[in-house]
């Protein structure tokens, strides 16, 4: 353990702290053994996004996992804050989140994640392979939850999100999604009966890239990730749910320096 790791366990075993500000203070480590002469502006990433939405908690938790502190700015949705001409600059879908690292600007919640971890290959948990066959594989991975998971997870989710905010929605439509999910979960099933994560047996972003959005289901009704028949996905499910960089962003995401 470096002395910087050292010093960190050593104020979180002098105070009583909660649990969410142990996990906070071990993203400071990498900072702490940098020589303050080498500390600059740019080594903070800065993070615009919303502290409940789905994709920058998706962000948030591979920030967590590759223990990178970071900025977080919220948006006000109330004042359609990602609506105006100066957010426009720089998403210019006008959508959360966006990642600002010393001016270098990239959107798109799994990209951001993938340049996190090109950017810091070898800080905490390896997400991303990198010997061929096993990129491949990864590379498999994201595509399967890009086309069969997160079109009908995310269409559900809207649905029920439009119920809730009491405006037109199809309910048949969003039961016809999680049927089609359903279905699709037989694929998850083979290839996990076979292997501990969709890429293999070493968690990546793959597995990650499900997490917001699949929590998301039981609101809608569907409970299969939970419980049910389909064992391999069931472990999947509470293996990758449960992970200590999810619980930490799942209530909402805070940035671990101000």
């Amino acid at each position: 353990m470096s002395e910087a790791e050292d010093a960190v366990d050593m104020r979180i075993k002098g105070r009583a702290v909660s649990a969410d500000l142990i996990r906070y203070e071990r993203c400071f480590a990498p900072l702490l053994a940098t020589p303050p002469s080498q500390i600059t502006l740019n080594m903070v990433l800065t993070l615009y996004g919303h502290a409940i939405s789905t994709c920058t908690r998706r962000v948030g938790m591979v920030l967590m996992e590759k223990n990178v502190p970071f900025k977080f700015v919220a948006m006000d949705y109330t004042k359609a804050e990602h609506k105006t001409p100066e957010y426009l600059k720089k998403q210019p879908f006008g959508q959360v989140p966006y990642l600002d690292d010393d001016g270098f600007i990239v959107y798109e919640s799994r990209a951001i994640c993938r340049y996190i971890c090109d950017k810091y290959p070898d800080q905490g948990t390896p997400l991303v392979p990198t010997e061929l066959k096993a990129k491949a594989l990864f590379e498999q991975a994201c595509s399967i939850e890009a086309s069969n998971f997160d079109p009908f997870a995310y269409g559900a989710f809207m649905e029920m999100y439009k119920l809730k905010m009491g405006v037109i929605h199809n309910k048949d439509r969003m039961n016809e999604l999680l049927a089609t999910l359903e279905k699709k979960l037989e694929g998850y099933e083979a290839i996990l009966s076979k292997q501990k994560y969709l890429a293999g047996d070493e968690v990546s972003l793959a597995d990650l890239f499900h997490i917001p959005y699949g929590s998301t289901l039981p609101q809608c009704g569907y409970n299969g990730l939970e419980s049910g028949e389909k064992l391999n996905v069931v472990r999947w499910w509470k293996d990758i749910s449960s992970r200590e960089s999810w619980q930490t962003v799942k209530d909402g995401l805070k940035g671990t320096i101000e």
